[in-house]
């Protein structure tokens, strides 16, 4: 029996339509398990890590001192829990520097850097780096600087987002490109173990795609009392617009909360954007994003304290810097500092 021309048609038309549901229904599947992934991050799992990561016992974790090793060891035995490899050739956890390395009275023997990975299942030599400092600036005499906030709040946040991209990977949902935990030393007494990242890359910066620097996200900057629903971004939109667009999308699509330009202005007096580890990732021209909620009362002083986290608030930031983190890791196309790629054909046009 002849099939018509029109039926033909007609049956081409349905299956393309079954295809494009099918695809529609995978793609909110996967949307839905992604959010699950985020909302793991939560206040309650963050309040317990930062109590014990900010205790007494770590001693403020002045750079090079048994405090920061204690800390340290901590954070291994964190990613080793869970599953999440060391991201040193052969496994390891520790990148060292050494002693002379740091220009500081303050360093008395070598310090390190913590690294962890969770490899990519489609490009794996494309890195995300999310980074957080986890020194601090130690103890005088009898009084600990626990700094719970500067930045035990930005370190905690990195193992909480570990934890939700282990989790996906586990079911089959990990990472396109590979994700890099990096938390540096060395911070509080002049950027050392970025910058000796850097000089010293475990991961190519040529093949290392943005840097996603947390350092400070679990007070309110008293100048935002009252409207606690935002963060600081700092860098976004200094070297890849796309960056800045896709963190912008990120925010609006599942999260909803007020990105603040304030510190990002080139005349800022405060100089944010040179002040963190990220500016280490800037100065080879990997795109960077500072997630930054200001200072207050107890920077820098005893009293920065886990009892003074704004946990919930905290928890809402990581789940932004998370939901950033996985689309940068999972898009078709690579982000690249293209503000310097049209610079320079702005510049090759005017001759």
């Amino acid at each position: 029996m002849m099939v018509s021309h029109y039926t033909r048609i007609s049956v081409l038309i349905l299956l393309f339509s079954f295809k494009v549901s099918a695809q529609e229904t995978q793609n909110s599947d996967q949307t839905a398990k992604r959010i699950d992934f985020a909302n793991s991050i939560t206040a309650n799992d963050l309040s317990t890590l930062l109590y014990s990561f900010a205790a007494d016992s770590m001693q403020g974790r002045m750079t090079a001192t048994p405090g920061q090793k204690k800390a340290a060891e901590f954070l291994q035995n964190f990613y080793e829990t869970q599953g999440i490899s060391g991201g040193l050739p052969g496994g390891g956890f520790y990148q060292n520097i050494p002693q002379e390395y740091f220009k500081s009275k303050y360093v008395k023997t070598d310090s390190e850097n913590v690294v962890a990975i969770i490899p990519g299942s489609s490009w794996p030599q494309e890195y995300v780096v999310l980074s957080a400092h986890y020194d601090h600036v130690g103890a005088k005499g009898d009084t600990i600087y626990n700094g719970a906030d500067d930045d035990g709040s930005g370190t905690v946040a990195l193992l909480e987002m570990a934890q939700a991209f282990k989790q996906a990977a586990d079911q089959g949902m990990g990472p396109k490109r590979s994700i890099v935990f990096l938390h540096v030393t060395g911070e509080e007494i002049g950027l050392y173990g970025s910058r000796y990242y850097t000089e010293n890359p475990i991961y190519p910066l040529e093949h290392t795609v943005c840097n996603l620097n947390t350092d400070m996200i679990g007070r309110i900057d008293p100048n935002k009392a009252g409207n606690e629903n935002y963060i600081y971004l700092i860098g976004s939109d200094k070297l890849s617009q796309e960056l800045h667009d896709l963190s912008e999308q990120v925010n609006q699509e599942f999260v909803q909360m007020e990105l603040d330009y304030t510190f990002n202005d080139e005349n800022d007096p405060n100089r944010f954007y040179y002040r963190s580890d990220h500016y280490n990732f800037a100065k080879y021209n990997v795109p960077i994003i500072f997630y930054f909620n200001g200072v207050h009362e107890d920077y820098h002083q005893p009293t920065d304290t886990p009892d003074k986290i704004e946990y919930p608030l905290m928890a809402k930031r990581t789940q932004l810097i998370f939901h950033t983190a996985w689309e940068v890791a999972n898009r078709d196309q690579r982000i690249y500092a293209d503000k310097l790629e049209n610079s320079a054909s702005e510049e090759s046009d005017k001759h």
